[in-house]
């Protein structure tokens, strides 16, 4: 179906109503204004008592281009037996949002911000995610500093987690820092003036792929999904940008990775109770192991094994490069969503299949996901030597929330996504495209294009087609109220 005027369909209101489908509340309760002021009545930097002073390192940032709610930040030093020494500062949201305030509570509802392309929800109010929670530039912050040490095999050791005083004092963006570690581009221009902090970057590149190299070996999963996002003039959707991953995205993701393990160890030889962030051994292995045959002929052990799993997508990425994000998905389905639970001292847990990781938690992105709050508080109570601020059965709950709602989040993305891609190639319609046919099935035939990467439905000659074949489509019809794009051969 064509929708009558594609071009002004409202994306902004079509998400505002996604999020209430979906079971958020896009718009923050009466009262928040009232301890917004107060909030921002606080001195810049609250009392530092038993809190070290790092502002004097050369900290800095990496995210993307748009990215204004800062998170987290690095530092790391050469040590003297080979092993670099790497600091992850995290926001210290707590200091400013306290447990069971309005805007908390808010948050603890909606547990997590949503990226609709277009517009954004955020978890907590911008002036504080965008402004004095965030990690900005050249601004003097409190933080959670997990550090740690890495060796030339990539474990780590010597890990401790405390508050500091910290000082953004460069922030980056992954497409440039990306391409200069790659040897693709120069150096940005903050990097280009400071030899010291080109170094500093080196370093950290250096101690993530050491980190890196050790999770595969173990059998971390090379995934590769296909991301984009909307390109905008004026606030008008006009194309559709891949999103590029590249040594600096790889090195955050280390470096996240490492820090959440920190974390999750803390509260373990503490013997207290967390949420810890899981994705379980797969019970459709056998289906895993059943589509590695059919499709490619290749026998994986009848026992889930993410070694096997992962020798495998390395190989079917080498062959077959197009098709391998399809591969990718089909196996992350499988393997089923991340989950938040409840992990009790001296009990088992589930761990991180995908990312070959017993001990993770979520600590990191406190401005946007609600379990890191409330990670932050229980190390609190740590660092104090006071009772848990949580019971277990409320940390319980706030983990079914997190899981519920982070469910709602994909739901509410992957709608707008589809609506975005729709408006965006109304303008083109009777133009053709490079294809490859990524389902069949008894609702029809269903395609990818390759450029831009889009997918939508074959309305006409999908007849004898099957998964992987490679077609030259055009492009019929768009309806983004639906979020439908329709093809024919």
């Amino acid at each position: 179906m064509n929708s009558s005027h594609p071009s002004h369909f409202n994306l902004v209101a079509a998400a505002h109503a996604s999020m209430i489908e979906h079971g958020f509340q896009p718009d923050f309760p009466a009262g928040t204004n009232k301890e917004l002021a107060a909030i921002q009545s606080q001195p810049a930097i609250p009392a530092t008592n038993g809190v070290t002073d790092l502002r004097s390192l050369l900290w800095s940032s990496i995210d993307n281009d748009t990215s204004k709610d800062l998170d987290q930040i690095e530092w790391a030093e050469q040590l003297p037996d080979g092993r670099i020494r790497v600091l992850v500062g995290v926001a210290d949201v707590d200091a400013r949002v306290h447990k069971d305030t309005l805007i908390d509570s808010h948050a603890q509802s909606q547990t997590t911000s949503v990226y609709a392309g277009v517009v954004i929800f955020p978890m907590l109010p911008t002036s504080l995610s965008e402004g004095i929670t965030s990690l900005n530039e050249n601004q003097d912050r409190v933080a959670i500093v997990i550090e740690f040490a890495v060796d030339a095999n990539g474990a780590t050791s010597d890990e401790k987690a405390y508050r500091a005083l910290v000082h953004n004092r460069a922030q980056l963006a992954y497409p440039s820092v990306g391409a200069w570690l790659e040897g693709k581009a120069a150096a940005p221009p903050k990097v280009a003036a400071s030899a010291d902090l080109a170094t500093q970057l080196k370093l950290q590149d250096t101690a993530a792929q050491r980190m890196g190299a050790s999770r595969f070996l173990h059998g971390a999963l090379h995934l590769e999904t296909i991301e984009t996002r909307p390109v905008l003039i004026t606030d008008q959707v006009i194309g559709i940008a891949p999103i590029e991953k590249n040594r600096a995205t790889s090195l955050i993701e280390e470096f996240m990775i490492a820090a959440n393990g920190v974390i999750a160890r803390t509260f373990e030889k503490a013997g207290v109770a967390s949420i810890r962030r899981v994705v379980r051994t797969p019970k459709r292995w056998d289906r895993i192991v059943e589509l590695a045959k059919e499709r490619k002929g290749v026998i994986l052990p009848a026992e889930p094994d993410s070694k096997a799993l992962n020798d495998f997508l390395l190989d079917q990425k080498q062959k077959d490069p197009d098709h391998f994000p399809d591969i990718s998905l089909t196996v992350i389905k499988l393997l089923g969503p991340g989950e938040y639970v409840l992990v009790k001292p001296n009990a088992p847990s589930p761990g991180h299949f995908g990312l070959a990781v017993q001990d993770y938690t979520h600590s990191t992105a406190p401005n946007r996901r609600f379990p890191d709050v409330v990670t932050q508080r229980l190390l609190k109570t740590l660092f104090a030597h006071i009772s848990a601020t949580y019971s277990d059965d409320q940390l319980n709950a706030i983990a079914a929330r997190c899981t519920q709602m982070e469910d709602a989040a994909r739901k509410v993305e992957r709608e707008m996504e589809k609506r975005i891609a729709a408006v965006a190639l109304h303008p083109h319609i009777g133009q053709s495209y490079q294809a490859i046919v990524t389902g069949v099935n008894n609702y029809g035939t269903f395609v990818r294009t390759l450029d831009p990467h889009v997918d939508g439905m074959l309305v006409r000659g999908g007849k004898g087609l099957d998964v992987g074949d490679r077609v030259t489509v055009k492009l019929v019809a768009t309806d983004p109220e639906r979020g439908f794009i329709d093809f024919a051969v």
